[in-house]
């Protein structure tokens, strides 16, 4: 049985929500550009997440979590455009997804790097 990985849980949970999120924009709301936008950076942090778990060096598995917490960061901009264009609900879960996802993120970096939390 694999070894559980709450970060990699964590962003593949919410690249599903993403794919459903894209679904609804593009299909429902017909909003392509956006949605395309927001599919592929909030699916991308998962895939580095992923190529994290099987980096060669610490300072690999720093780096890829890096560009992982770029994705985050990135989706939860659009996150909150799509919420200032109400193509989505303020009360979205998705926010609060994308904020804890941010926090694990940095603190598993700054852990990695010896830095005090």
């Amino acid at each position: 049985m694999a070894k559980e990985n709450l970060i990699a849980d964590k962003t593949f949970s919410f690249a599903l929500k993403i794919v459903s999120l894209y679904r609804d924009l593009s299909s429902n709301n017909h909003e392509y550009l956006l949605s395309k936008q927001i599919l592929k950076s909030g699916t991308s942090i998962g895939a580095n997440v992923s190529e994290a778990c099987e980096a060669q060096s610490k300072a690999d598995f720093v780096h890829k979590l890096s560009i992982a917490l770029k994705e985050a960061r990135e989706t939860e901009y659009w996150i909150r455009l799509l919420i200032g264009a109400e193509f989505i609900s303020p009360s979205t879960p998705l926010k609060e997804d994308i904020n804890e996802i941010i926090r694990i993120l940095t603190a598993i970096i700054k852990t990695s790097k010896g830095a005090p939390k």
